[in-house]
């Protein structure tokens, strides 16, 4: 299995009233989604199942990609990093899974498939971390496939 983490793009601060689920991307987070979405796009597998944290920043870095995606509550922003790897059906899935979501989760989902701790990692904006095991509970067979950040990507 296939588990891609991508961090949503730089977005705006929160205003007072502002929900922070409402908070949109910047003019600058708009360019870094495109990037990397292209990106990803050209990497990623047709089959692959891309899950979205219902924040409208996240909804907005993933339609970058230009695929179908599904809205889940599970990745929503203070998310656990355990249900972040139970709703991609972390390592039984079958296909490619990748999760838009949040900081410190992704980099606490990150540090715990790398090291089995609960650590804080830092995850850039738009970056993303493609993590590949290619036998479910054999965590041996993971490893870390790559990790670009959308200033890397070609514009």
């Amino acid at each position: 299995m296939d588990l891609i983490l991508w961090r949503h793009a730089e977005a705006e601060e929160q205003q007072a009233g502002m929900a922070d689920l409402e908070r949109a991307l910047t003019g600058k987070g708009q360019k870094q989604a495109r990037r990397m979405g292209q990106w990803l796009g050209s990497q990623l597998p047709d089959s692959c199942k891309v899950l979205v944290s219902p924040a409208v920043r996240t909804l907005q870095t993933a339609e970058a990609l230009g695929r179908k995606f599904r809205i889940h509550n599970d990745l929503a922003p203070g998310a656990d990093p355990v249900d972040i790897l139970k709703a991609a059906n972390w390592p039984g899935n079958k296909d490619s899974v990748l999760v838009v979501g949040h900081q410190p989760t992704l980099g606490q989902v990150a540090a715990l498939l790398m090291t089995g701790e609960d650590m804080d990692w830092e995850m850039r904006k738009a970056s993303a971390w493609w993590f590949c095991q290619r036998e479910a509970g054999d965590a041996a067979s993971l490893y870390l496939k790559a990790v670009m950040a959308a200033d890397l990507v070609m514009k």
